[in-house]
């Protein structure tokens, strides 16, 4: 059988032939290889280039090749974080015509490192659960998708940061199956093998030397579990408020939130019996609201007064006729956060009085006008408006707290 490459981009063939497809991966030269840290694998991996490129060749048979090739076709169609399949090389024989495993050929995820080899750096606890809320959402994604792994574990994940954001993206896709829909018993089947695989990674790294002394394997182990299921509620239920109630979409940020998870993407749909929120979390480092807000809007802010600034302008911008993620004729995202601090944001802040406001500045005024509306929502349960809640926080809130404020003009 001649040599095949089967490519995903028509240019890659060429450049995939002048590697040494005859020989076997543990035995190519240095000179095709890139030294880059890699995850344990029941197959041979080994970084090399082709043009530009910098591409994970993986040794296996013709057929679980051919068929881990097309689930991370179909993983990228459906927008699931994993690497990005190039080619399948088959028909591959030695100098003498022995036939060599054929080779499954990725692009290598830049900026990215295997979970094994960041924990093997004995990073803080602090960290470590960052991580493991990165890969809890990873895995939360490919259930919601139908994608049973099979095989999760630090060394088939890959981790990067990107623009602040913390980010778990597949990396063995040899095991998964996808469904139209996983059952319960699929999902807590994968999620036991991911506890499982995760603890015994820790002891091999704590036997080691290698792990935080402070870490527990077991308890990391079980920490996934309790993450997965508690994100898992929050983003399936079902959520339909009814008519001026749309505090309740605040509430769910807020439980987000307390989970640890930050609520990057929201999309309302209007139904004639409510409003139906759903919910796309991303795990994102220190800083992250503070330079989107700045980015969208250029108001500057600290990160907490950021991440509630950021909530409303989404819920704002998802109640805009305009409002069309996605579709190249919507307003884009920055001309609406614009519109919102002309429109909402300034107004609001222009409505309370400069000698009542002491030392805060205009961000710190706005968030606490959001906190107050949503204690009284809350208690009138429905939602009273920025104006009531402007009117309300000026008259009850501002004359008890104005000893202790310094005045400043605007």
């Amino acid at each position: 059988m001649a040599l095949q490459i089967s490519a995903t981009n028509p240019e890659h063939p060429a450049l995939l032939l002048e590697l040494p497809w005859d020989l076997p991966l543990e035995e190519w030269p240095e000179e095709y290889l890139v030294p880059l840290p890699r995850g344990i694998s029941r197959h041979v991996v080994r970084y090399s280039r082709a043009g530009d490129e910098v591409i994970a060749v993986k040794e296996l048979a013709e057929r679980p090749a051919q068929r881990e090739y097309g689930l991370l076709r179909d993983l990228d169609r459906i927008g699931i974080p994993a690497v990005d399949p190039l080619a399948v090389v088959t028909g591959r024989t030695d100098a003498g015509g022995a036939p060599l495993e054929s080779v499954l050929i990725t692009r290598h995820l830049g900026g990215s490192m295997p979970y094994r080899s960041m924990f093997e750096t004995t990073m803080r606890p602090a960290t470590m659960h960052r991580l493991m809320d990165a890969l809890a959402v990873l895995l939360v994604r490919l259930h919601l998708a139908g994608f049973a792994w099979g095989d999760c574990s630090l060394s088939n994940t890959l981790f990067r940061r990107d623009a602040g954001a913390y980010a778990a993206y597949l990396v063995d896709a040899e095991t998964g199956d996808l469904h139209p829909q996983l059952s319960s018993g699929q999902r807590e089947y994968d999620l036991d093998l991911a506890r499982v695989n995760i603890s015994g990674e820790l002891l091999d790294l704590e036997a080691s030397g290698a792990l935080h002394p402070s870490v527990d394997p077991v308890e990391f182990g079980m920490e996934i579990c309790a993450r997965y299921r508690g994100l898992w509620d929050e983003l399936t239920r079902t959520s339909v408020y009814p008519a001026g109630k749309h505090h309740y979409i605040e509430r769910r940020i807020r439980r987000l939130n307390d989970l640890g998870f930050d609520v990057a993407e929201m999309q309302i749909e209007h139904a004639s019996n409510g409003d139906t929120v759903t919910f796309v979390p991303k795990v994102v480092d220190a800083g992250h609201h503070q330079r989107q807000l700045l980015r969208l809007t250029g108001l500057d802010a600290e990160e907490n007064q950021a991440r509630r600034l950021l909530n409303d302008l989404e819920s704002w911008m998802a109640t805009q006729d305009d409002y069309a993620p996605g579709d190249p004729l919507g307003a884009r995202p920055e001309v609406l956060a614009h519109r919102w601090v002309r429109e909402v944001f300034r107004p609001t802040v222009r409505a309370v009085p400069p000698e009542l406001r002491g030392s805060m500045d205009p961000a710190e005024i706005y968030h606490q006008l959001l906190e107050h509306r949503w204690y009284l929502s809350e208690r009138a349960q429905h939602d009273i408006g920025i104006d009531t809640a402007v009117e309300d926080y000026i008259r009850n809130i501002l004359p008890k707290a104005r000893k202790t404020l310094q005045p400043t003009a605007e």
